[in-house]
């Protein structure tokens, strides 16, 4: 099924030793499956009645992304008994993702928007259905920021939501003006 399958959580992956996970890559990668974590959740429940030292209880998000699998982040649990947090803003998510990962370097910060966009878009299988290109729904959200990495940084605002060409959302540029002595 490969490309077909993607595995959630995969919490205990976390835990494995080095040797066994640079196996288990391998075998991950020739299966083409995709993987998606939900960070906020996994610290949150995983290792929680651990003694210390407590187990970060999230996957290798990193290393599943620089050996060339499918990674991406999300979130399953909105205001419920597992995450009350859950608000389904899916730059906190990836913001907290690139935290608990250590996925803090140029190139993850540069490309960090993939993690929730592409990657996903690869995860459910949305083939010719996803992307700008003529032909395909225009359902697209355009952020109050230059790039992906000041769209984390600035926790950056939509300022227009489009659903199959229909605008569902406009917000006007956030306006900040400083005075002058103070």
């Amino acid at each position: 099924m490969g490309a077909q399958v993607t595995a959630s959580h995969t919490t205990a992956m976390g835990s494995y030793d080095n040797a066994y996970c640079s196996k288990l890559m391998r075998l991950l990668k020739a299966a083409n499956l995709s993987f998606v974590s939900c960070p906020t959740e996994s610290i949150h429940l995983q290792g929680r009645f651990d003694t210390f030292p407590k187990r970060r209880g999230v996957t290798r998000v990193a290393e599943l992304d620089r050996a060339g699998l499918n990674v991406c982040f999300g979130q399953d649990s909105l205001q419920d008994p597992w995450y009350p947090l859950g608000n389904g803003n899916i730059l906190r998510i990836l913001d907290a993702g690139l935290h608990i990962c250590h996925m803090m370097g140029y190139e993850d910060l540069r490309r960090c928007l993939d993690l929730v966009t592409d990657h996903s878009a690869r995860a459910l299988g949305l083939g010719e259905a996803y992307g700008i290109a003529e032909g395909r729904p225009a359902s697209f959200v355009i952020l109050e920021a230059p790039d992906d990495y000041e769209a984390v940084r600035t926790q950056a605002k939509a300022l227009w939501s489009v659903r199959k060409g229909k605008m569902i959302m406009q917000r006007a540029p956030q306006r900040v003006q400083l005075m002058q002595g103070q």
